[in-house]
């Protein structure tokens, strides 16, 4: 990827966009590009924090493995996301396994140069903190939602999330709504089959397609009060 390929995806996220030119070009010459199979692993739960990463095109899926072997899906990230900046940060080993779902690139900066690079930049670190507060947020409604809501709600709002984060047309598997939403895959199946037979969704080519959030945001905040 050339140099310009490089700028135009910092220039596109939420945290670099208000970098100059030259920034954008100084903070490009220190990224690699680096590609990634379907399935193919970024880095493992426990690896040495050495790079941080952006989502150039593609996605990437974060993990956590437990002791029983079972994977439980944290995050998503898309085209101009960053992952594995806690660690970096904290100089501590990744907490979780970042996975591409799909033919994906990335670019990563070395942690001890992106360190550098935002050091006098205050603006740039706000921005990251601000990002971090937020999925703070989401992370304590997802704990919120696994400890005392039904699990039709916690599917409802895993789907609103996403809807959010990509739009209408949602390319996961029941599989992956299923870890996302802490349930089983059984359970996510019949709900799904119920939103597609309530005409709150549709299936497009192996996709899932929302097509009346408002109803799907009624399903989320359940049964009205008695």
């Amino acid at each position: 990827m050339l140099n310009r390929a490089k700028i135009q995806v910092l220039r596109q996220s939420t945290i670099f966009s208000g970098l100059n030119q030259d920034e954008l070009a100084e903070l490009s010459s220190l990224a690699v590009q680096r590609r990634f199979k379907s399935g193919e692993f970024i880095f493992w739960e426990g690896d040495e924090p050495d790079w941080f990463y952006m989502v150039a095109e593609g996605r990437v899926k974060v993990l956590k493995h437990s002791s029983l072997g079972k994977d439980f899906v944290i995050a998503y990230f898309g085209s101009g996301e960053m992952f594995g900046e806690v660690a970096v940060f904290e100089d501590k080993p990744y907490p979780g396994s970042a996975q591409a779902v799909d033919e994906t690139t990335v670019l990563e900066i070395r942690g001890d140069d992106f360190r550098s690079f935002i050091a006098h930049r205050p603006g740039i670190a706000l921005r990251i903190i601000n990002i971090l507060a937020g999925r703070l947020r989401d992370a304590q409604s997802r704990l919120r939602d696994l400890a005392g809501e039904r699990v039709e709600q916690r599917l409802a709002r895993t789907l609103l999330m996403l809807h959010s984060k990509l739009g209408p047309t949602l390319p996961f598997t029941r599989q992956e709504i299923a870890d996302m939403a802490g349930t089983t895959t059984e359970t996510a199946i019949r709900f799904m089959s119920r939103l597609r037979d309530a005409g709150i969704t549709r299936s497009a080519r192996g996709k899932t397609v929302i097509v009346n959030e408002s109803r799907l945001r009624m399903l989320s905040e359940g049964p009205p009060a008695p």
